[in-house]
């Protein structure tokens, strides 16, 4: 039976029966078993290499883990709580200033600031520019706050407004969940309640610069924004500012501050309290007795060297600079034509006029140049041999015939200008440098300067000439190049009552140390005393000195007539521009301005017998000292010794001085006293 086979059937079976037939091979075998054989060999060979790998790390991390838990646990630690845990700074309270009495110079009163703490801040611009529409702040008060911010870190509050009035407070506190990261804080503000009065004495304080902070240690000013700027702030700033503190807090990993860690950190010490021998009323009735004048005072205890007064007119507000004075302000104070700015105790270099006599007096009573006893004519004016030149006296009618002490008295210059020529530029420049002229005080306040005394080679060096007798006739007189300061003349006379000793002018008289409360005093630093000047020369001055203002003939008599107490004193009027020989007085002051009228001088010590206080006054432009310094300095001498004022000056029209001139047409010959000689003058060097 045939059986028909499909043709798809047939196809697949023919192409199997067609495929190749591969024959079978032993050797295939045995290399299939080889290549199995050999895989599991290297396998287990990467099975143990990972074994031992993985062995051996794993040992490095339980060693390392041990090391950090057993061997280095406390370092660990300590970094996981420096991450976890935050210093906020704490700033000190600032010393207090008083008088010698107790008074308050300088003293922190309850404030309010607007803080800004920056990391708590969404949107530091916009919170700024919002907060505008709950107070007024300026341009100035933004750049302050930025500058501020990037010299802190971002966890502390940085101010943006200092002393707050109630109503911004207020304004503030209604809206204050609208800013976040803002706050109004309390805190304590400097405040100076003699204001100007002491301004220039105290000084105060502002905010920190960059200079600032170039030449401070940045440790001791953590938590602090302001620093001592000028006078009793800035040269004790040390003592004043305190030790900052911190307390700790608890912040997140970000560095967000979660909550106060309570009694852990360390307290701020306090700045110390600081005692200064000034009267805080004998500095308020000098700059009160000055009225419309400017000018400046200063009292001493020759005794100590304590300043008493230290009176720069005008003085300036120092609140403005304690807040940060705006960039108007300022340049308005600078552009003042007062210079309220201007320290004249310290900074103004002045002629000294006729109260550097005495002390010209006490070089020729030493050298035996001036004999006491012997009287000198004053026809009006002085000449040098065989020059026309004539020096004139402060009264032109002369003063006839006198001796050392109505000289003194009576304060003519002819007698001066002789006595000057006879002793010598040499011996002026010695005995004046032995009481101090022409060097600073070293005071405890920052920035005094020097007057200049002149000699041989102080003109050589600065001029590049010689010394010419014409400028010695000027120093009888104190004109020409012969400056002081008001603090450097009050020394002089200090030294000059206390007959050639004397102590270094200053002005903290204790000081109260925060930590234990006990009060410890300065030291006085006395002085080298003068060299070689006799005790009977200084009484011979005195004397003189002592008819300034108790002899009816003392120029500075009407003032001093009635005091309860005998005082020694000396007028001085110092020209500002120069006179002509010719030129007289006019009827009114008012003829003249100001700026070209004569300074007037005035020193003084009392009692004679036990000095208790020494007064130098210089007042601008003012005139003669008799009428214009010395009511000054008896005002100040009457408060000190007697507690009250005595004396009152009358209510008179300005005084006639010497600028008020007319020019005389019919000689030109100039006659300046203040001038120096001119180069190329005819007059030979001596």
């Amino acid at each position: 039976m045939n059986t028909r086979i499909p043709p798809g059937r047939r196809s697949a079976t023919a192409r199997i029966e067609r495929a190749p037939l591969t024959p079978f091979r032993l050797s295939d075998t045995f290399e299939s078993v080889k290549d199995i054989f050999e895989e599991k060999r290297s396998f287990t060979r990467r099975v143990m290499v990972a074994g031992l790998l993985v062995l051996l790390l794993a040992g490095l991390l339980v060693a390392r883990l041990a090391q950090i838990q057993l061997v280095q646990h406390d370092y660990y630690v300590t970094r996981a709580d420096e991450n976890r845990i935050r210093l906020i700074p704490v700033p000190p309270v600032r010393g207090l200033i008083y008088d010698r009495n107790g008074a308050l110079l300088a003293q922190n009163l309850p404030s309010f600031a607007l803080k800004i703490t920056p990391e708590k801040v969404n949107g530091l611009e916009n919170t700024l520019a919002r907060l505008g529409d709950v107070m007024q702040l300026s341009d100035r008060d933004i750049a302050r706050f930025k500058d501020r911010m990037h010299k802190t870190q971002r966890y502390n509050a940085v101010p943006l407004r200092t002393h707050l009035s109630m109503e911004e407070v207020a304004s503030f506190e209604v809206r204050r969940y609208e800013y976040t990261g803002v706050e109004v804080v309390a805190e304590l503000a400097r405040d100076y309640p003699l204001a100007d009065i002491t301004s220039h004495l105290i000084g105060y304080v502002g905010g920190i610069s960059d200079a600032d902070y170039a030449n401070l240690d940045e440790s001791q000013y953590q938590g602090l924004t302001q620093i001592g700027k000028a006078g009793i702030e800035r040269s004790h700033e040390d003592d004043l500012r305190g030790v900052p503190g911190n307390k700790m807090i608890e912040a997140n990993a970000a560095g967000r501050r979660l909550h106060d860690l309570l009694g852990q950190g360390t307290l701020p010490v306090s700045g110390a309290d600081l005692y200064l021998s000034i009267d805080a009323k004998l500095q308020t009735v000098a700059e009160q007795a000055f009225g419309e004048l400017d000018g400046a005072a200063v009292a001493l205890d020759p005794k100590t060297g304590e300043v008493l007064a230290l009176v720069s007119k005008p003085g300036f507000a120092p609140a403005p600079f304690v807040e940060g004075i705006d960039g108007d302000s300022y340049r308005a104070l600078l552009d003042d034509p007062e210079r309220p700015l201007y320290n004249r105790a310290l900074l103004g270099t002045y002629p000294s006029g006729s109260t550097i006599k005495p002390f010209l007096a006490l070089g020729g009573l030493h050298f035996g140049t001036i004999n006491p006893e012997k009287p000198t004519f004053d026809p009006g004016y002085f000449q040098l041999p065989g020059v026309a030149r004539k020096y004139r006296c402060d009264k032109r009618t002369g003063h006839g015939w006198l001796a050392l002490d109505q000289a003194i008295a009576q304060s003519c210059d002819v007698y001066f200008y002789q006595a000057a020529v006879n002793l010598g530029i040499d011996h002026i420049d010695e005995v004046l440098g032995e009481f101090g002229f022409g060097h600073v005080t070293g005071v405890d306040i920052p920035n005094e300067k020097a007057g200049i005394l002149p000699s041989r080679e102080w003109k050589r060096r600065v001029h590049h000439d010689a010394w010419y007798l014409g400028e010695t006739v000027n120093m009888g007189v104190g004109q020409g190049y012969f400056t002081v300061t008001p603090i450097e003349l009050a020394q002089a006379v200090a030294r000059l009552a206390m007959h050639g000793g004397g102590f270094r002018p200053h002005l903290v008289h204790a000081q109260k140390d925060p930590a234990s409360g006990n009060t410890i005093e300065i030291r006085p630093e006395a002085l080298p005393p003068v060299k070689d000047i006799e005790e009977s020369v200084y009484a011979r001055v005195i004397k003189g000195m002592t008819m300034v203002t108790q002899g009816p003939t003392g120029t500075a008599y009407a003032v001093f007539k009635d005091a309860p107490y005998a005082s020694a004193g000396k007028t001085g009027t110092a020209q500002v521009t120069a006179l002509k020989q010719d030129e007289t007085y006019a009827p009114k002051l008012d003829t003249v301005a100001k700026q070209l009228r004569d300074h007037a001088l005035f020193v003084a010590f009392a009692p004679v017998d036990d000095p208790q206080i020494v007064v130098a006054v210089v007042a601008e432009h003012a005139g003669f000292g008799a009428h214009s310094a010395a009511p000054v300095a008896r005002q100040m001498i009457d408060q000190y010794l007697l507690g009250k004022v005595l004396y009152q000056p009358p209510q008179a029209k300005l005084p006639v001085t010497p600028q008020d001139i007319v020019p005389a047409e019919a000689d030109d010959d100039d006659n300046a006293m203040p001038a120096p000689a001119a180069e190329g003058s005819p007059v030979p060097p001596n």
